[in-house]
């Protein structure tokens, strides 16, 4: 008689036995939702054997794929059973060893113990598998390859350990046997076992039975007709798809196609999006259907990236049942299915913001960090999207108050042939900057660019409805009436030089001396028109990227090149009045070249970029003390 081979003993990884001592600790309140995350997961088992017997004639067997819940309320156990692809002893390791984000666990941390939070969370994470022990306390996979005649068990009690040993005797596919914890009985009862699968399953597209009854009956909603459809069926569709713990969506589009090709989709745009909250870059797909079979059931081609946030599903005829993704990428009825979708997703943001802009706004605060990603890469429906991007603007009060470029134009004069915006560190510091102060005068509204996104996007768009886009701290602002931004260069060169010529001595001395001193900061020191209380300004000249882009790209790369700005002076202003007075005695010619580096830097500072805080802090002091030297203890 042989002697039975001992099980091999392995290791969870790190983060996995952090993982299970959260889930078995009761993280959270809802714990049925781990019934949901294992039948989802036997349902993907189905979908890569049928993928796979489509490719490899071996494969196929007469068995119909489903999927079984045995309850054993005698010995508290709930099987939860597939017959499809199975694990190999390898995948065993690295399928439930391992966990491909181990960086959600930071916020699992957080959520320890947060019982007013009742939504599920397990379905952002990947990890469904082991939601297993928020019900036992005892794991047992059993399982066989459809490549394989060998099988295995698996077990483990959570606890940071796991082993594996060779079982005879297994059919294709996997079982899970739960055995469960002293007080969870009722996963054991079918009356509550059916409810949570009609809660959460409906949808699955393989029979799930409970004993011999057959338990998801529901009719693909997508082929239905849409009068004939209830919000409650909606719903649970979206909450099949999406698994994020939300009980409705922000929107769904219901679409049907016959001619020239034929298609139905459901898509749906979520409440939330959680790349806001720091869960990094959304990476679902849709699910592909062809003639209600599913083909990919994660496909990331049909919506361009920008759109990334909608769940849904696309259901096709003209699909063939077993196209590769490299195929699909060049198959005619793919391209068109996705060029409709993309059309009638922006034709419906347009007709929100249209008929509900409060309901459009809510969206966009949420989603249109992603939306605008579409300017720079989709130019079919570039226009489209420009429609509905929206920046704060001069005209509110906050950064949460936001306005479209149609709005904006709207609001300018006729004479007006530009768009104008302002990037800085927030919207208050903005709305400070010495460069606003010729628009406040004249009335004209000025975007208010907080988020250096919104600059480049801007930036990228450059123009819109034929109004040039343009940042105002740009020597290539035309102000509305100005006859002399409509004149051609050499035009603009005898008015420059005429205006030098007006200038008194006096404050051609002061520009002499702040460009004496401020040479190796600034390409020129010139008068401004621009300014009607602030002594100076910063301007890019023409051709150079704005001061916020500059600083932005500079901070990813250190060497990269920033242009030399133009430092502007209103003659108007009565510290350069001063200066001016000043400018006839020699000796003062130090000091206001030390006003002149002084104001050089407090524009700068304006601009949010602080050069030289030691420097700048120095000449402050140097200042107050000679300031304090003049003042008298004599008391008059």
């Amino acid at each position: 008689m042989n002697e039975k081979t001992a099980p091999e003993k392995f290791t969870f990884q790190a983060e996995i036995k952090k993982l299970l001592d959260l889930l078995s600790h009761s993280l959270y309140q809802n714990r049925e939702i781990a019934i949901r995350e294992l039948i989802s997961n036997a349902s993907d088992a189905l979908d890569k054997y049928r993928f796979l017997s489509l490719t490899d004639e071996a494969l196929k067997d007469d068995q119909p794929l489903e999927i079984r819940l045995e309850p054993d309320k005698e010995n508290r156990v709930l099987a939860i059973c597939d017959n499809g692809v199975g694990m190999t002893h390898q995948e065993l390791i690295d399928n439930i060893g391992t966990i491909a984000h181990s960086g959600s666990l930071d916020f699992l941390k957080n959520a320890k113990g947060d019982e007013k939070e009742e939504v599920s969370l397990i379905g952002k994470f990947g990890v469904g598998f082991y939601s297993a022990f928020m019900l036992a306390d005892k794991v047992e996979v059993l399982t066989r390859s459809c490549q394989e005649e060998k099988g295995w068990k698996w077990e483990s009690d959570g606890t940071g350990d796991f082993t594996i040993e060779p079982q005879e005797d297994l059919g294709r596919g996997t079982s899970i046997r739960l055995h469960l914890r002293k007080d969870l009985d009722e996963f054991t009862d079918d009356t509550r076992l059916k409810y949570i699968l009609n809660k959460y399953s409906t949808f699955v597209p393989y029979p799930i039975k409970l004993g011999e009854e057959l338990v998801n009956d529901q009719k693909p909603i997508w082929i239905e007709p849409k009068t004939q459809l209830t919000q409650e069926q909606y719903d649970g569709f979206y909450q099949y798809l999406a698994h994020n713990g939300e009980e409705s969506a922000r929107w769904h589009l219901h679409l049907s196609s016959d001619s020239p090709f034929q298609f139905h989709t459901i898509l749906y745009c979520p409440q939330t999006n959680l790349e806001l909250m720091g869960f990094g870059r959304t990476e679902h797909g849709i699910s592909l259907c062809a003639k209600r079979i599913l083909v990919q059931n994660d496909n990331r081609d049909l919506l361009p990236e920008y759109l990334r946030f909608l769940y849904g599903l696309v259901d096709s005829a003209d699909l063939p049942l077993n196209i590769s993704r490299e195929s699909l990428q060049d198959n005619t009825v793919f391209r068109k299915i996705k060029k409709v979708l993309v059309k009638r997703v922006l034709s419906h943001l347009a007709s929100m913001a249209k008929d509900d802009e409060e309901q459009y706004l809510e969206f966009y605060r949420q989603f249109g960090s992603a939306l605008r990603e579409g300017i720079g890469t989709d130019f079919e429906n570039r226009d489209a999207i420009a429609k509905l991007l929206r920046f704060p603007s001069s005209r509110g009060t906050s950064e949460t108050e936001l306005v479209s470029l149609e709005a904006y134009l709207e609001k300018a004069g006729e004479d007006q042939k530009q768009i104008y915006y302002l990037g800085g560190n927030d919207f208050h510091t903005i709305s400070r900057n010495p460069n606003l102060e010729i628009f406040r005068k004249k009335g004209i509204e000025v975007f208010f660019l907080p988020d250096p996104m919104d600059e480049i996007v801007l930036s990228n768009l450059a123009k819109f409805e034929d109004h040039d886009i343009i940042s105002i701290d740009s020597a290539e602002v035309k102000l509305p009436g100005d006859e002399k931004a409509e004149s051609d260069s050499e035009e603009k060169e005898d008015e420059k030089q005429e205006e030098q010529e007006a200038l008194t001595p006096e404050f051609e001395k002061v520009l002499s001396l702040f460009e004496e001193e401020l040479k190796d900061d600034v390409e020129s020191v010139t008068k401004s028109d621009r300014l009607t209380d602030s002594p100076c300004c910063l301007v890019m000249p023409e051709g150079a990227i704005s001061s916020q882009l500059q600083k932005v790209l500079s901070m990813g790369n250190k060497d990269f090149p920033t242009s030399k700005r133009i430092l502007e002076i209103n003659p108007d202003a009565e510290l350069i009045k001063r200066l001016c007075t000043l400018s006839s005695n020699a000796d003062q010619h130090a000091f206001i070249k030390q006003c002149g580096r002084q104001l050089f830097w407090n524009a700068s500072l304006m601009t949010g970029i602080a050069t030289s805080p030691e420097e700048i802090t120095s000449n402050i002091q140097s200042m107050m003390e000679e300031l304090a030297q003049k003042r008298s203890p004599i008391i008059t």
